[in-house]
């Protein structure tokens, strides 16, 4: 007598992965997660793939010209199963890296969002994070250092001015962004200081 069981499914281990391009000096890329293509079309800097399901285990990120197996940077990533994570490709050309946050969003207080900030200009000072005309929120901050997810009220429209740090020098600026009530957000500050 043979039985089968229908009930075999696997279910294998999957983590949850973004990617943000904050490479300045990098042509469009394709991005792969071992011989899987992530990217629909190119991915230029300042773009990115919003949260995708991939396979969590010791993986391979490669990146190559649009079209072609042209390799610009290849690192190893470890995903682990259920995990969320935010991954982005930082540094200049010369000495390109990998940063990979691990996230632990949580759904915000009612009538609040939750706002991260990550530093990803490898040439700047460090900074400090304000709301326009306020004190700075979040200080300190050098490159690759970012903050956990701080509530701010929602609903509202923010000018957010990011400083060099303990001065009023303002090297960055975003502009009358709309924050909604239960939104997570994240600024993201790249570039080179000393480029264009």
């Amino acid at each position: 007598v043979l039985l089968k069981d229908k009930n075999n499914n696997y279910n294998p281990p999957i983590a949850l992965v973004s990617f943000f391009q904050a490479a300045p000096d990098d042509p469009a890329l394709d991005f792969y997660l071992d011989n899987n293509k992530v990217n629909w079309g190119p991915i230029n800097y300042g773009d990115g793939v919003d949260y995708f399901r991939a396979f969590a285990s010791k993986r391979a990120a490669n990146f190559y010209l649009p079209s072609t197996m042209d390799s610009q940077f290849s690192d190893t990533l470890s995903f682990k199963d259920g995990n969320i994570y935010s991954l982005f490709l930082a540094g200049p050309k010369t000495h390109q890296e990998l940063v990979l946050l691990n996230d632990t969003v949580e759904k915000p207080a009612s009538g609040r969002a939750s706002i991260r900030f990550v530093d990803l200009s490898p040439d700047a000072p460090a900074v400090d994070v304000a709301v326009k005309d306020s004190a700075a929120f979040i200080t300190n901050k050098n490159y690759k250092q970012y903050t956990s997810f701080t509530p701010l009220p929602g609903n509202k429209n923010y000018t957010f001015t990011i400083l060099q740090k303990g001065t009023s020098t303002v090297l960055a600026t975003l502009d009358n962004v709309s924050i909604a009530n239960g939104g997570v957000y994240t600024i993201i500050f790249t570039g080179l200081s000393a480029g264009t």
